[in-house]
């Protein structure tokens, strides 16, 4: 019925953006802004780049360099002493024997570093990272993109997303969307089936038994 699965990375396999929340709130409140969720939760799913838009519509006198360094960088140490997973990431991701893809909206260089102290690497046959399309989530373009690296019909592709841009992406790409909500509830706009865990989803589709 499928040729493909592609995954998305943070929120989706990576239990990631609980660690990113709680470290831009410390991050805001030492430079002396006052945190606001709402704001964190509408960067859920989006890249760098459009997120950092979003904090300075917010906090205008943020100055961007310094909040950059300090999140990043303490986001990346957080993830070098204990990358969390989330649940059964790993079985799902060893008992699917299609061919697997990542679409994630992390630059390369992080993307490549979380696979490898999670040990996924060598389960994906291709990877679209940010700076390989023009247009992020939540356009098309890099599921389009996945699917064409693996060389499959995106309608015949299934893809685990966590958020609604991610969700959104795919749909717009035609593939078939499990959504498995992380931080925020799934509106069910986007997706075929929305999910509690990876292994319900891979399980509803016929993936695993």
């Amino acid at each position: 019925m499928f040729d493909a699965v592609i995954f998305d990375l943070d929120g989706t396999l990576l239990d990631t953006e609980a660690v990113a929340l709680r470290l831009g709130h410390l991050c805001l409140q030492s430079l002396g802004h006052e945190p606001d969720p709402e704001v964190f939760h509408r960067m859920i799913g989006k890249d760098g780049p459009s997120s950092d838009a979003i904090l300075l519509a917010a906090y205008p006198a943020l100055d961007l360099a310094s909040f950059d360094r300090l999140w990043r960088g303490g986001f990346e140490a957080a993830l070098e002493r204990d990358l969390p997973l989330k649940p059964h990431a790993r079985e799902v991701l060893e008992g699917i024997g299609l061919p697997k893809a990542l679409c994630t909206s992390s630059r390369r260089h992080s993307a490549a570093r979380k696979l490898e102290l999670a040990g996924f690497t060598g389960h994906f046959r291709a990877v679209v990272a940010l700076e390989d399309v023009a247009r992020p989530k939540p356009a098309p373009e890099p599921y389009l993109l996945t699917a064409a690296r693996l060389g499959v019909d995106p309608a015949r592709c299934v893809v685990f997303e966590d958020s609604e841009p991610g969700a959104a992406a795919a749909r717009a790409a035609g593939c078939v969307v499990v959504q498995v909500p992380d931080m925020l509830p799934a509106s069910g706009d986007h997706a075929d089936h929305v999910v509690a865990t990876l292994l319900e989803g891979a399980q509803r589709l016929g993936l695993m038994r």
